[in-house]
């Protein structure tokens, strides 16, 4: 079930990629939003491609993108697909190669397949809900992957590039003994990262995430077998609400014993 939206949600990623790569080698212009968030061609075009691609499949879906204005007519739809052209602006703008392109297909609050394409190294990650999570090199066969077993000691914790804050650090802090490196990763990164065995930990408090940044992540790492939660309830996190912003940040674990709040 869902091969075919799987299906075109790949070729939708794999088309807005080349429109991201070749802004990203150009000389491109860099505009501010209103909520201070830096924007370029690259996200302005991938959404409309994206966009583009999935509505003529599956045109009774609603979509919920960061480039385009939220009409909170999804909030009547089965399906919405759910969908970040660039995550990590910043890090494109810094040319440091760690963003992504996230896209999320949700059933009522729930994400049933998820989307992570990392343009600067050629992978491609997704699930569908039920049936694990997976890694694609291009040209290769898709892989499946799982979290690691790691708990307790020598953890491999992760923290953002740009939105790293004082409350993060200091629960890293807490418990030195626990980590065995802190690697700073952008974008939604980290979730393949974790979901692949790579890493164990990941602390988010801030409040400027949105449901975009973090869907098609949640499905891969949760099937992958590890967990996103968020504080101080430790919940999981449902999608197409009315208010977007993940307003208590989110924790993800390859097991959920790794919580040291």
């Amino acid at each position: 079930m869902y091969e075919d939206v799987l299906a075109k949600m790949k070729e939708a990623a794999l088309t807005a990629e080349t429109w991201i790569l070749s802004v990203y080698h150009s000389d491109f212009q860099v505009e501010i939003k209103s909520d201070d968030s830096p924007v370029t061609s690259a996200d302005k075009g991938a959404d409309k491609i994206i966009r583009e691609t999935l509505s003529k499949a599956f045109p009774e879906a609603a979509f919920l993108t960061e480039e385009s204005k939220d009409t909170k007519e999804r909030l009547t739809k089965e399906y919405v697909f759910v969908v970040d052209p660039v995550d990590g602006t910043k890090e494109f703008v810094s040319r440091n190669g760690q963003f992504t392109t996230n896209i999320a297909l949700v059933k009522d609050h729930e994400v049933v397949v998820g989307l992570i394409n990392i343009p600067m190294l050629d992978t491609m990650f997704f699930a569908i809900k039920g049936q694990g999570a997976w890694k694609q090199k291009r040209g290769e066969d898709p892989v499946a992957i799982h979290v690691s077993d790691r708990v307790g000691k020598n953890l491999r914790a992760l923290r953002s590039i740009s939105f790293f804050t004082g409350k993060e650090k200091e629960t890293y802090d807490k418990h030195p003994e626990l980590y065995a490196s802190i690697t700073p990763m952008g974008a939604a990164q980290k979730f393949c990262a974790i979901a692949d065995g790579q890493a164990e930990v990941f602390y988010r408090f801030s409040a400027g995430t949105k449901e975009w940044d973090v869907a098609a992540g949640d499905l891969i790492l949760t099937e992958a077998g590890g967990v996103m939660i968020v504080p101080p309830k430790n919940e999981r996190l449902h999608y197409n609400r009315e208010d977007v912003y993940n307003r208590e940040g989110y924790v993800l674990l390859n097991n959920i014993k790794n919580l040291a709040l």
